[in-house]
């Protein structure tokens, strides 16, 4: 499939980037910007590796009037240590630098975990830290080729006004399926945003919608610049495990990341999934059922069980719910288990 016409644009600087967002994209009144919606025709699209982007506009996805490439921008890729311990990862950086930094994999284990998952050593030199975050939410209905969607008539997400997921429904229920955000959530991750005159940073956690059309809180005038991971969660050891068809190549159909600290007492651990929500979901139920004392059997069976019903697969993928949700309570298990040094 041949890409759609577009006017690619690439500017030298980051102020450049913002200031051409700022003048061709489409924002509502007021002080803070709109999520962002689903790609449609026209506007701006924003491409750092490209490895999402490009199949997408393939299969006519979205058809933007402009590619914002920011390759050329300085000072948004690498990895650095701040002052107070914590780390900033620039959101142009590769996941292949992330994969490869000692710093990352001695400090951060479970996203280091989490990126060497993610499709193949070819995509991860390409993928940047910043696009898997904000990557597209996922739908057996919706990632197909024009022809395939429209003999379907279309869907919530793209072009139409059925869920053929949830008929009847209102909502999109397109799956979130990237690996390292439940990693930086497991890590209390913020991200640094910059518009044209202005620059936020916000937790990661408050950065998804829950809505599989518009899933982020980004406004079409903003960039995502940077991630930055807390000293305080520097040293959690970490395990990440994922469900897919094949073992390179494909997006997670379920995933769950663990971090942990301290071994006997009260261990402080967080639990996050991906690959069955329309978001990232940090469990906090069961981070705060685990605090109750020694990583028993039964306990970890518990914090399981709590996983699993916070995931709330629909037929977006070609495996079932059910089996996805089971998948789950199991990968939760082995991963808890693994980090405390018992068998499973």
């Amino acid at each position: 499939m041949a890409l759609p016409e577009f006017k690619l644009v690439r500017p030298r600087t980051l102020e450049h980037a913002a200031e051409f967002l700022a003048q061709h994209a489409l924002t509502a009144a007021g002080d803070e910007a709109p999520p962002r919606p689903a790609r449609r025709s026209g506007g701006v699209e924003i491409i750092a590796g490209g490895t999402d982007l490009i199949p997408s506009l393939r299969q006519r996805l979205f058809e933007p009037e402009y590619v914002l490439d920011l390759r050329s921008v300085p000072g948004l890729r690498g990895i650095r240590e701040l002052s107070g311990g914590d780390i900033e990862i620039g959101g142009l950086t590769t996941l292949r630098e992330i994969e490869r930094s000692s710093i990352v994999c001695q400090r951060y284990p479970v996203l280091s975990e989490a990126v060497k998952t993610v499709a193949s050593p070819v995509i991860r030199n390409m993928a940047t830290i910043g696009g898997n975050i904000c990557l597209d939410t996922r739908c057996v209905w919706y990632n197909q080729s024009q022809q395939w969607r429209r003999s379907c008539g279309f869907c919530i997400k793209k072009d139409g006004d059925l869920c053929h997921v949830a008929p009847g429904g209102q909502k999109c229920w397109a799956a979130f399926s990237a690996d390292t955000p439940p990693a930086l959530l497991c890590l209390g991750a913020e991200i640094e945003i910059a518009s044209a005159g202005a620059i936020r940073r916000v937790p990661l956690e408050s950065f998804y919608t829950g809505e599989g059309e518009a899933r982020m809180r980004l406004g079409r005038n903003e960039i995502l610049t940077r991630v930055i991971l807390p000293g305080a969660t520097a040293g959690c050891r970490g395990a990440y495990r994922k469900l897919r068809i094949r073992g390179s190549i494909d997006y997670p159909l379920a995933g769950v990341a663990v971090a942990l600290r301290g071994n006997d007492g009260m261990p402080e651990a967080r639990i996050a999934i991906t690959g069955v929500n329309p978001a990232p979901v940090l469990v906090k139920k069961a981070g705060a059922l685990l605090a109750h004392g020694a990583l028993s059997g039964d306990l970890v069976s518990a914090a399981a069980d709590l996983a699993a019903a916070a995931a709330k697969p629909l037929t977006t993928s070609a495996l079932t719910p059910e089996y996805r949700r089971e998948m789950v309570r199991v990968f939760t298990r082995r991963a808890l288990m693994e980090l405390a040094g018992a068998p499973y």
